[in-house]
């Protein structure tokens, strides 16, 4: 059959030699190096129906091409384009995540071509169809997709691997009435309720996103808007406006060009589960962060942060997920450092600190889920790998990694040509660190790579907690008057302080509340007739809309079986749908007592309904256990 002709040639990385066992596809013998994408939204038969066309360079010899596919898609006429000619084509078993569509079709190396894949989505696990009353305006049905890690196969067959990135383009028909947004860099509204997309810059299949809705949307700086249902978008505007663009410009001088154009948010419904999602030219975020005083921004700054990491350099198996999150929660902190000091970034960091701890412990150190690299099978859903580890350890390993460069100027700097020499590729740890002492030709002329007790495979392979730990002492201005003030209530709850404590926390800063609160989780015993004094000294504890403090007073509530505030954590768990929130409140509930027990039962069969999937699944294992 005629073919065009491509070069194929390649900069050697270690990841050009990377196994994904999550991807059935054979992405060694072709690369997908573009995807257009047309499809139709049908809300009442919560289908798509679709086509997507492929084009595809070969790069070895073969008789075939394998792509990630679900059950959940129903296949139709697989076609070359513009020949019409129709291979034959065979569904086989992959995992319990996915199915391998085969493609019979021989290929030499460097043939060119485009195959077109007809299809009906809908009921996959990246879909996820809202009901009018799970939305904030309760009018109409929202419609989003979210691909990480490996669910948008069940969106449209595709080479559902992160070592594997290309552009796309899109045309997304709605019903009347609704509007639509994507991950890419380029919008235009077409006659007939259609809408048309373009992503000029390579990425893997997980940062292609798609919401449908009753959307709105305003400037919040020269390249970026807010997207969010109208009832929402006055608030968002407010929480927004003008931080990105700071965020942005910090993150252009530490680590280089800003490559994609634009910096849009997009507000989701009230059950959306996760903070925020890296989607390159529209993050999705969680409404939780509205808070009303830009205390949580620092979700935008993670994500803003993921357009270098992640996004722009990625890992190219989920055995690397520290690549993507552990470099970016590094890069966060220094912009953080940059807008709002050192001390205040430190006892963020702090918190962080606190949740590996929290996950250690809990798991027990030596749980093969807390190393750097961790071994995914096909038979384990990488999902079920995700936990505070790539984050927190892995931000302890650049911080390692800076301490040996000589400082933050020094590995910053690295940073930046980390971006520029891997801009679009997606890489293994030995690529980084390969760079890392190319760069630093004195550290690897000291062996730094074997030093004792530090060695980059230990640092890698071990679990456990890391063998270096960032210095965070600069957030001691901060953080002494929150501890002696945990202490005083302490003591106080000891009957060893008669007077109960009265410091004014009025100035105190978000994570200064959060240290305070964590403080009190570590205590074994509160009576109640504490914590009610504590409510009633305390409201921006109490009474706040902040989720990260809610979340952990919720916890003190439960523990301490201070039934006065049973209802405040109901209201919690009606309010948000978040798995970070959500999921420490059910555990508590859960090892408490029976009454606690007996309310978790009712507020999941009361909820479920507007949780995702995911999140259900993981209350329901909670439950069973």
């Amino acid at each position: 059959m005629p073919f065009g002709r491509a070069e194929t040639k390649q900069r050697s990385l270690h990841s050009d030699h990377a196994i994904d066992v999550a991807s059935a596809s054979n992405f060694r013998h072709f690369r997908v190096t573009h995807y257009h994408l047309d499809l139709s939204f049908n809300f009442e038969r919560k289908e798509i129906e679709g086509k997507v066309d492929l084009r595809i360079i070969c790069l070895q010899n073969c008789s075939r091409l394998i792509l990630d596919c679900h059950d959940s898609i129903s296949l139709g006429e697989v076609t070359l384009v513009p020949s019409g000619q129709r291979p034959l084509c065979e569904i086989h078993p992959f995992s319990s995540y996915g199915r391998a569509l085969h493609i019979l079709l021989a290929c030499t190396e460097g043939d060119v071509f485009t195959i077109r894949i007809c299809f009906v989505s809908g009921s996959g696990p990246s879909l996820d169809w809202q009901e009018p009353e799970q939305t904030a305006g309760k009018t109409k049905p929202f419609f989003y997709s979210v691909g990480f890690t490996t669910t948008n196969r069940t969106l449209f067959p595709c080479c559902d691997s992160p070592a594997v990135k290309a552009t796309y383009t899109a045309v997304i028909k709605t019903p009347d009435g609704f509007s639509a947004a994507m991950s890419a860099a380029y919008r235009e509204e077409l006659e007939g309720n259609r809408f048309f997309f373009k992503m000029d810059h390579p990425v893997p299949t997980y940062l292609i996103a798609i919401a449908v809705g009753e959307l709105a949307s305003r400037d919040i700086g020269p390249r970026s808007k807010v997207w969010a249902e109208p009832c929402m978008l006055d608030r968002a505007y407010a929480e927004f406006s003008g931080a990105v663009e700071r965020y942005i410009a910090v993150g252009e001088r530490l680590f280089g060009p800003y490559v994609w154009e634009r910096y849009d948010i997009l507000v989701m419904p009230p059950s959306f589960p996760f903070g925020g999602m890296e989607n390159p030219c529209l993050t999705f975020v969680t409404p939780g962060i509205l808070v009303g005083d830009r205390s949580l921004l620092d979700v935008i700054m993670h994500e803003v942060t993921h357009s270098w990491f992640g996004n722009l350099v990625t890992n190219a198996s989920w055995s690397e997920l520290w690549l993507n999150e552990g470099i970016t929660m590094y890069g966060q902190r220094c912009i953080s450092s940059e807008l709002y000091g050192e001390a205040y970034t430190c006892i963020e960091a702090a918190t962080g600190r606190a949740l590996l701890k929290a996950r250690i412990n809990g798991t027990g150190e030596f749980h093969p889920l807390n190393r750097l690299r961790v071994v995914v099978t096909k038979d384990v859903e990488p999902d079920n790998t995700y936990n505070e580890v790539p984050y927190e350890k892995g931000y302890c390993f650049a911080s390692y990694l800076e301490h040996m460069a000589g400082g933050r100027s020094n590995f910053t700097k690295f940073l930046k040509y980390y971006c520029q020499e891997f801009k679009y590729k997606s890489v293994v740890a030995e690529d980084l660190l390969d760079l890392y002492l190319e760069y630093f030709p004195h550290l690897k002329a000291s062996n730094i790579q074997e030093k004792e007790g530090f060695s980059f495979q230990k640092w890698l392979h071990e679990s456990g907690w890391p063998p270096f730990l960032p210095d965070l002492s600069a957030g001691d201005v901060l953080m002494k008057p929150v501890q002696e003030l945990a202490n005083q209530w302490m003591e106080y709850g000891q009957k060893v302080r008669k007077q109960c404590p009265n410091t004014d926390i009025t100035p105190w800063k978000c994570y200064q509340l959060i240290h305070f609160l964590d403080n009190f989780l570590s205590f074994s015993a509160m009576p109640t007739d504490v914590l009610d004094r504590l409510s009633s000294s305390y409201p921006q504890i109490s009474r706040t809309h902040n989720a990260e403090i809610l979340v952990r007073w919720a916890q003190l509530i439960i523990r301490h079986n201070y039934r006065e505030g049973f209802q405040s954590v109901e209201d919690f768990l009606r309010s948000q749908a978040k798995q970070k929130y959500s999921l420490p409140v059910y555990h508590v509930m859960w090892r408490g007592t029976e009454e606690t027990r007996l309310m978790a039962i009712s507020m999941f069969r009361e909820t479920q309904k507007y949780l995702h999937v995911n999140v259900r699944k993981n209350i329901e294992r909670i439950l069973s256990s």
